[in-house]
């Protein structure tokens, strides 16, 4: 009885964790007056949403966000999912080599990557455009996105691969049949975490592509300034993220 209980309640403490601040914010994005000690706002109104939404920038940004995360993801899952095969088929040693080499750009800070970028990506044309910031984000997205691809190239889809090239298979019906099923799971959540990768990303976006509208960009000067309008922001940051997350748990458990 007491094995049975244990999971449920660790599982009911982090989703508490997870949700009480979700629930502040969302408070206070409501919260028109909300001065201290009180514990619920003095007055409610949907200040923080008008102000936010003035003119087109919010919605612009958002698209802008959007947009890029969709390319930076789709970029690097297309340039990982070989890396990823190779890797998984190498050896132990040169793949863990590989991931070390390619995690190394997770340990700059995104601003300083963005800025090195920035000199180049003027002289190219490409800063301040979607592409350009695109391509910036790519630097930590595409890590991250092999790093959760190259389990999922596991001996047993290799074998699968192989029984259905003995069915006389051609290689677009084995990655439709085979191959994509079989990677479901873990494709689903890589282009998960590129995406919230590429969508969160501050410093390179400010960087490279500083007069372009990002969501980012556009929220924080208003969390020190005015939390209302900042927490209505945030709500509008999280929207896509979350949607992101269901997708993904939906790919998961149907190739399940």
């Amino acid at each position: 009885m007491v094995e049975r209980r244990l999971p449920r309640t660790v599982g009911t403490v982090a989703v508490l964790l997870f949700a009480a601040p979700l629930a502040v914010l969302v408070v206070q994005a409501f919260a028109e007056v909300w001065r201290y000690p009180a514990l619920l706002p003095q007055r409610w109104g949907l200040r923080g949403f008008e102000v936010a939404f003035e003119g087109d920038q919010a919605l612009q940004a958002t698209l802008d966000s959007f947009e890029v995360a969709l390319i930076s993801t789709a970029a690097a899952i297309l340039l990982a999912w070989p890396a990823a095969r190779a890797l998984a088929r190498g050896p132990a040693r040169l793949r863990t080599a590989a991931i070390v080499f390619l995690a190394l750009p997770l340990l700059v800070p995104p601003l300083a990557t963005g800025t090195g970028l920035a000199e180049w990506f003027i002289r190219l044309g490409l800063a301040d455009t979607r592409v350009g910031v695109a391509l910036a984000h790519l630097t930590v997205v595409l890590p991250y996105v092999l790093l959760v691809l190259i389990p999922g190239f596991n001996p047993r889809l290799r074998e699968l691969e192989e029984m259905a090239a003995s069915l006389g298979m051609g290689p677009v019906r084995r990655l439709v049949s085979v191959t994509l099923p079989g990677i479901r799971a873990v494709l689903a959540a890589a282009a998960l975490l590129g995406f919230l990768v590429s969508w969160s990303q501050y410093g390179s976006s400010l960087a490279v592509g500083g007069g372009l509208p990002m969501l980012p960009l556009t929220l924080l000067p208003f969390v020190g300034s005015d939390p209302n309008v900042a927490a209505a922001l945030s709500l509008l940051f999280l929207a896509p993220a979350v949607l992101a997350l269901l997708l993904a748990s939906r790919a998961a458990r149907e190739a399940l």
